[in-house]
């Protein structure tokens, strides 16, 4: 196969996989994660059930993906970040970019919704939570000096920053009109604050 041809096909199969993703997301707003069935999101996307199944295990898996997804934009923006920032700098900016890209999806305001009314599809997503904490660890981590200390920081760091990440996404949705980078901002100066009474 050509290279041409693999990135055709690439192409065909992102585009069936957002297919059964959009079809997914817009069912789970409907009739709820845990009444929508695979059958119903196939049958909605347009493709068989075996066609459902070559892309995602299950609808669990579905929400899932979309976690360790966002997990792999973080990482890629903590390494992307420029190397003379300190551990803090790296988290700040990781956040502000995210945030930003994350709220600039079309969806994310009905994935939250989904996850905020539907407990079964917030557990399918934070399945994948543990995966993508240690990816993030490790972002942080190639950052570092080798050691027990730097593990624990990038540890450390990578908890956080998605739990401001977490924390910034919900203020953002429940707000509605702010700014999501002011959102985010607001959350990380409260971190801050909280950070400097401990140490009076």
């Amino acid at each position: 196969m050509t290279a041409s041809s693999k990135m055709l096909l690439r192409r065909k199969q992102q585009v069936v996989q957002d297919a059964i993703w959009n079809a997914a997301i817009d069912l789970f707003g409907e009739k709820g994660f845990d009444q929508a069935t695979v059958d119903d999101i196939a049958a909605a996307a347009g493709v068989s059930q075996r066609t459902f199944f070559r892309y995602f295990a299950s609808k669990n898996d579905l929400m899932g993906q979309s976690m360790l997804d966002y997990g792999d934009l973080l990482s890629a923006a903590i390494q992307a970040s420029p190397k003379s920032a300190n551990a803090y700098g790296v988290l700040r900016m990781a956040v502000l970019e995210i945030a930003a890209e994350v709220a600039s999806f079309a969806r994310t305001r009905d994935v939250i919704a989904v996850v905020i009314q539907c407990p079964a599809a917030r557990e399918a997503q934070l399945s994948r939570r543990a995966e993508v904490e240690e990816n993030v660890a490790q972002a942080f981590a190639a950052r570092m000096k080798k050691g027990r200390k730097d593990e624990l920081t990038a540890r450390l760091l990578a908890g956080l920053t998605l739990t401001i990440l977490d924390l910034t996404m919900r203020l953002w949705f429940a707000d509605g009109a702010q700014k999501i980078t002011a959102v985010a901002k607001q959350v990380m100066k409260g971190l801050c604050s909280l950070v400097a009474d401990a140490e009076d």
